[in-house]
């Protein structure tokens, strides 16, 4: 009962970091067509090139972890998701090529293009993976069968958008964080105003999915649940003000941890709302985990692995601290 737990929550901080790691290197390229200034878009790649592949390193463990301990979950969303899934990685690979070319191309327009359409697209569809897995999929003895696209509806594009918009707003505070000048005021302005849209959003998605599905409402608004989960909102609300009045003052790192602090409010909400489905109101955890031995076998590499990239992230992110500049950069 306890190795499919340990593992469960090994996935969910994996995803948790990518949301917040990558998740500001997206936003940076989702704000990049905005600023129409070429100096000024070298240092917003030059704030996440050191970084940004080591972002990456967070999905991949998600995913291989998800492979190992609940092999009979990722057999059964793989095929539900395959189209967005395939899509985002090619947006995600159009970015990465992006950093290699951009700065030796005396074309810069195309690989300007290629930054900004690969990581609002791969933003986008990541946020429609989120909605359809919220909605949940349909199942027979453990055998995906709807069809090839029933991870598209309007539920699943507004939190595509949402993401979208979401990245956007920690991109834009990573970027208060490493300008300065007229770049540092625009990202700090541009921010303010993605905040009220991401607070929409976030209240769309709340009201939205427990109409949708009886079963989140029930968890959330039963008593005595409604008691020991309203502290979730408040915080939420208390964490949005505080981003505002961060933002309206002259605080560098105040808005990104405020930011990051917001968003995992929303994906604690999330869990709670799916718990304990792995394969949303289909299949719990311990129904799609791995044998015993398999599991150990996971958790030890786990062991191994998660310290390793925790320390190799901390340091690139020690060593590249400060404002970028553009005399210094990637090239």
């Amino acid at each position: 009962m306890t190795l499919p737990l340990i593992l469960a929550g090994v996935i969910a901080f994996g995803i948790t970091m990518y949301v917040l790691l990558d998740g500001f290197d997206l936003g940076v390229g989702i704000l990049f067509s905005f600023v129409r200034n070429e100096p000024d878009r070298d240092l917003m790649m030059h704030s996440v090139a050191p970084i940004w592949d080591g972002n990456e390193t967070w999905l991949v463990l998600g995913g291989a972890v998800l492979f190992g301990a609940f092999p009979a979950a990722y057999a059964a969303l793989l095929p539900a998701l395959y189209l967005p899934i395939i899509i985002m990685l090619i947006a995600l690979i159009f970015r990465g090529v992006a950093f290699e070319f951009r700065f030796k191309s005396e074309r810069r327009w195309i690989w300007n293009l290629s930054f900004t359409l690969g990581s609002t697209l791969a933003a986008f569809c990541q946020g429609l993976i989120l909605g359809a897995y919220i909605q949940g999929f349909r199942y027979a003895n453990g055998q995906y069968i709807g069809g090839t696209f029933e991870w598209l509806s309007a539920f699943s594009i507004m939190t595509g958008v949402a993401v979208v918009c979401a990245y956007a707003l920690l991109g834009a505070c990573w970027l208060v964080i490493k300008t300065e000048g007229a770049l540092h005021e625009t990202m700090r302005s541009t921010a303010l105003k993605l905040l009220w849209v991401v607070l929409g959003f976030i209240m769309m998605v709340s009201i939205w999915t427990p109409l949708s599905q009886s079963a989140i409402s029930q968890r959330w608004f039963s008593w005595p649940n409604f008691l020991y989960l309203s502290p979730i909102p408040l915080l939420t609300a208390l964490t949005a003000a505080g981003l505002y009045y961060t933002l309206r003052g002259d605080r560098d790192h105040g808005p990104f941890v405020l930011c990051v602090m917001l968003y995992v409010l929303t994906l604690g909400g999330l869990a709670i709302s799916l718990w304990p489905y792995i394969v949303p109101r289909a299949y719990s955890l311990w129904e799609m985990a791995s044998p015993q031995a398999s599991l150990e076998f996971v958790l030890v590499g786990v062991a191994v692995t998660v310290p390793v990239i925790l320390i190799y992230t901390a340091h690139a992110y020690y060593v590249f601290r400060g404002k970028v500049t553009h005399t210094q950069g990637y090239h």
